[in-house]
């Protein structure tokens, strides 16, 4: 079975590929990416994979048995469009199983909540397709905390309006091992999983990078409103408004779910004290 991966060039389809391409039981396994030379040194072939070309995304598509849909980054609404091109192409080219990573948040009540329902459009869509499937739900990726750490060292804390909420993290690595369990066999089709690892508390995440990095960082909790104009401040309106949306979805229980990693991957989620045991202070 041949496996075509989108946004190649991205760090989650990157991975994804990487994985596979380590499985000899995968099969082949071609990239899509919208600007192919940035996937180049992925050791499979690339071709151009524009979620606005519905022309595009068919022609390239051709001999793909599985596809794995990695959710775009674009406005909520234009996401849906850009998501059923990349359905209806999948179908025209002759795909019979499609893979979508979608995500966990609150549907309703947060400024990320659009996003999850454009998520949740597109889980819908895909299971009207009449195509095999399977959908991940990712947790909130970990990585970003640690390449913020030489801000949080500088500020002497964490600050956000998570408050005590649990937050079920992962890594893009972890994810990786997930999705090529799910995309190389059909015992998984027609599933929905929650896939993240143990879930953390804002001051246990804090205790790790203390721990990973010698620093002596705090949590201070703030309102979501305080946090919201913090993050907009930095990093504009919309990307603003989506991250102050995912931490009151962390505060309100919105990313403590089981997980599901198990059972899609096959073994258990790499445990916190590893992942963070094996990071070298800078």
């Amino acid at each position: 079975m041949t496996i075509a991966v989108t946004a190649a060039s991205g760090k989650l389809g990157s991975e994804i590929i990487r994985k596979l391409v380590a499985m000899p039981e995968a099969g082949p396994v071609f990239g899509l990416a919208r600007t192919p030379k940035k996937a180049a040194g992925l050791g499979v072939e690339i071709r151009p994979g524009d979620y606005d070309d519905p022309d595009q995304l068919r022609r390239s598509l051709t001999g793909a048995d599985t596809l794995l849909l990695v959710s775009g980054m674009d406005a909520p609404e234009a996401r849906i469009v850009q998501h059923r091109n990349v359905i209806a192409a999948a179908r025209a080219a002759g795909v019979t199983k499609i893979v979508y990573t979608s995500v966990q948040g609150a549907e309703e009540g947060t400024s990320f909540s659009p996003v999850i329902q454009s998520n949740r459009q597109t889980e819908a869509d895909i299971r009207a397709s009449g195509l095999d499937w399977v959908i991940g739900r990712n947790g909130i990726y970990i990585e970003p905390d640690i390449e913020y750490i030489d801000s949080y060292r500088k500020a002497g804390e964490i600050a956000n309006c998570a408050g005590e909420g649990r937050c079920g993290y992962t890594t893009r690595p972890e994810l990786a091992q997930a999705y090529a369990g799910m995309l190389t066999g059909t015992a998984h089709n027609g599933r929905t999983y929650n896939l993240h690892g143990t879930a953390l508390t804002q001051t246990e995440l804090a205790g790790y990078l203390n721990r990973a990095f010698g620093t002596d960082l705090r949590y201070r909790a703030m309102s979501v409103e305080s946090f919201r104009a913090d993050r907009t401040a930095e990093l504009g309106a919309f990307l603003g408004a989506v991250i102050a949306g995912i931490y009151q979805s962390i505060r309100d229980g919105a990313l403590d779910n089981p997980s599901d990693f198990e059972t899609a991957a096959g073994r258990k989620h790499q445990s916190w004290d590893a992942w963070f045991g094996s990071l070298s202070r800078p």
